[in-house]
This record gives C-alpha cells, structure tokens and sequence, in this order.
C-alpha cells in the first residue's frame, strides 16, 4: 500500500533557497519513492491570510509553480495543483467549521499569538484578527483531510495544526461515521535531517527577516551578491576559522557531498579567507542551481505552458475530491430530495412501522474503536446518526446496553451537556449521547426509533 503524502507552500512570496533546502528538494526527494503517493499544492487561499497584494500573489504563484517544475518534480508522477483550483476544498472546510468547537480555534498559537501581541500594546485582543487568521487550521485540516493524505511533512511549529486536523477529523467521523471512518487521521512528518539555513545574519533564512538568498530571480549575479552579504568574524586569511559554528559552512554542507564538505572544512581550519571561501560557496550552489535556473526561467517566459500542468493536476486531484464530497455530502444530510424518507415522520404514521425507503429500517451498528473499546451508534431509517453510545470493554456489555434501550425505553432519562447535546441515562448511569444542538426534536427522534426497533422484536 502506498503512503500518501501531502505538502503545500503558500504564494505570498519568491522562493528562496532556504525554501528550497528546507521544503522543496526534500519533498522531491520524497515523491520518487516507489511507494509514496505524493500531493504538492500551492496554498493561495492561505496567501489572502497574510498578503493583501493581489499582484504579489499572483506572482508568486507563478513563481513557485516554475520553481517546483524547474527543481525536477514530475507532474506525470505526482498530482500537482492550486489549493483555489478545488472547489471542494473551501466546501470541505465549511463541513469541518460546522464541527469544530471555537475552543480548539483559541488555542491555535498563530490566534494567541495575535491575541498576545495586542495585550502587550494595550489595544482590543481581537485587533487586526481576521476571520481567516483564525480559521486557518480549519482550511488546513480541509487540504489534508479531502485527500486523506496519511503524512504531512511539516516544521515543529506547524505541528499544532496537523494535531488540530486529527481532532476535527475525529469529530467528523464520530458524529456522521454511522460506523464508518471517512477521514484518516494524518500524521506528523518531521524530517530531522533537512536543513534549516542560516541567512546573512546567522538567524533562520527567512522573509521576515530580509535575510534571504535568492533562488533563481535575479540570476546568478543576485545570489552571489547575497552570498558576498553573508556576516562572518574578523578572522583574517591565513587565521583558522571555526568551520563548525560558520553560516557560511552550514550553507556549504546543505549542497555538497561529504567529501567536498570534509576538503571545505579543512580549508576553513588551516586559513583559508572569508572572501574566498564566499567564492567557493557560491561556485558550489552554481553546481546545483544553474541547471533549474535555465529551466526555470524557460518556464516563466511560458506562464500558458505551467498553466497547462497545474489544470491537468487539479483535474487529476478533482477525480478523488468531486465522488469523495459527495459522500460527505449525503453523510451530513445534503442529499437530493429523492432520497430523503420519512425519517422524520413520527414512527406511529410512518408507512411501515419505521420502514424507510427500500424497507430499511431503525438499527443498531456495532463497532470497535481506535482504543480497542466496543461502542454502538442508533441510526435511523435513513441512515442518520441518532445516539452514539460510551465505550464498553466487553462486546456483550455494549450488546446488553443497545437491548436495554429498546427494552426499557420507559426508564431512559435525558440530561443537557454543557458542550451541547444531551446524554441519555439508564438507572443513573449514561448509556449514549446526541450532539444535536436541539435537544427535544434529537429526543423524539431516539425515542420514535426504539419504538420502531421494539415493534420489530
């Protein structure tokens, strides 16, 4: 079976090569395993977060996508495409905000952060919070969730969101499962051994700090220009240097192989100056980057040409998310009208005694949980889910409780939850719960089906 991996890049920028060190080579890499089914996108709804320059964005759009083709990645090999080129990602990500409980949003560190910012310079804690800052694991757990992607590769600090991605989707699933999972549950890929680069300044190569090295724009005339930026000591040639603790030799290793490192190391320790050694850098990156700078700039002269390619990958991508949201659709009641049965009918007029179309009727799905646990769900003729019961260690345990609620329906009683939704309880103790929001229509509903479920025995 083959591992589905997922990675996107936002287009609020021209990629640099500590994006291409940290993000893009490594998840090329990745795709040409023989047993990784890769997904790379560009994320530019994520972009309207945090750019408001709609020529910016488009640019970079333009930009990454000729950056990714032109850095060897095989359109034909993985599927390839733009986030606003699937409509049914924002439509997946109005299903999760419908299930996802505000009190996840407040955690999100990119909100408290905002939140936190505000505190310390005495103004409003929402000032400047955009419903899409703080929305955004929202949309994210969409991009991942619509292709049940099973690794996210992604940086420590992203790794709240993919944590905040397996809790909606398990929300999802146990609300509208009916004792099925329709998401998988993404895990955290952290690469241990992917550089993270120092720019000039010796800090994290970032935007944020206008520390960058240039990947491709400018040519090659710019990144030696940045390289010749690159802040080192006051050791003079002939001094050795402290390769080890030198940007400029982390930046070297990041490219080369280790024997070329090894013979730069031993350069640096017996004196070699700063300014040569700056030239052997940018020599080495020329190696790698001079190839993909042809092709990357034979693509950005041809913008109809990656065009092309993106709309063959979302075609691609829509040939899994169009059939797969229209199960999630019919999951949480969306369905054409044709389909829909009496479930709302009371169970003492409905045709057949609780007999939906077809004669399906009321029933009781049993199943095993991820913590090996035995529960059941109440669904009704159409197949909604009605009650979902608490965890049994035994099968027979879970078995006698769904007899007992057809069988002492006179005893049930129901008690509200803070959360929302109600509990209902047998003899004191809680049996199954309703995430209806509703609690007296939900109430009716359980009750019309036992009924139903008891005429039947």
């Amino acid at each position: 079976m083959n591992t589905r991996v997922l990675t996107g890049i936002t287009t609020s920028g021209t990629p640099h090569l500590g994006n291409f060190a940290g993000a893009i080579w490594p998840a090329i890499l990745s795709s040409r395993q023989p047993d990784v089914d890769a997904f790379y996108f560009m994320a530019d709804y994520h972009a309207l977060i945090k750019c408001g320059d709609p020529a910016r964005v488009a640019r970079s759009r333009l930009e990454i996508a000729a950056t990714w083709l032109a850095a060897g990645l095989d359109p034909e090999r993985v599927t390839f495409y733009r986030q606003s080129d699937i409509p049914e990602i924002p439509e997946l990500s109005w299903f999760l905000t419908c299930v996802t409980a505000k009190g996840l949003m407040n955690r999100a560190h990119a909100y408290k952060a905002s939140v936190d910012q505000n505190q310390a310079q005495g103004v409003e804690p929402d000032d400047g919070v955009t419903m899409g800052l703080y929305s955004y694991p929202v949309l994210m757990a969409a991009d991942i969730l619509m292709f049940n992607a099973h690794r996210v590769p992604v940086g420590r600090d992203q790794i709240q969101h993919i944590e905040m991605a397996r809790d909606i989707a398990q929300r999802f699933n146990h609300l509208y499962g009916a004792g099925q999972d329709f998401f998988v549950l993404p895990e955290v890929a952290i690469a241990e051994d992917v550089a993270t680069l120092p720019g000039l300044d010796g800090r994290k190569m970032s935007k944020s700090y206008n520390n960058t090295i240039p990947l491709f724009e400018g040519g090659a005339q710019a990144t030696r220009a940045a390289i010749m930026r690159i802040v080192t000591d006051s050791r003079q040639p002939g001094e050795p240097k402290d390769a080890e603790n030198s940007h400029l030799f982390m930046l070297y290793k990041a490219f080369a192989t280790e024997a070329e490192s090894a013979t730069f190391r031993r350069e640096l320790e017996t004196g070699l100056g700063w300014g040569d050694a700056k030239q052997a850098l940018f020599e080495r990156l020329e190696q790698t980057l001079a190839p993909m700078r042809e092709r990357y700039e034979s693509l950005i002269a041809a913008p109809e040409r990656i065009e092309d390619i993106l709309q063959a990958g979302a075609a691609k991508a829509r040939r899994i998310a169009t059939p797969f949201m229209q199960t999630l659709r019919e999951a949480v009641g969306l369905r054409r009208l044709a389909t829909v049965s009496q479930a709302g009918t009371p169970a003492s007029k409905a045709k057949g005694k609780g007999k939906g179309k077809g004669g399906k009727t009321a029933r009781f799905v049993s199943y095993r949980d991820e913590d090996g646990k035995f529960r059941f769900r109440l669904l009704d003729a159409d197949g909604s889910q009605l009650l979902h019961s608490v965890p049994f260690d035994e099968p027979r345990a879970a078995g006698a409780a769904s007899r007992n609620l057809v069988e002492r329906q006179k005893d049930l009683a129901w008690a509200t939850v803070p959360e929302g939704g109600g509990q209902l309880l047998l003899d004191g103790n809680v049996l199954g719960f309703t995430a209806a929001t509703d609690l007296e229509p939900a109430q009716l509903r359980v009750q019309q089906a036992l009924e139903a479920l008891a005429q039947q025995d």
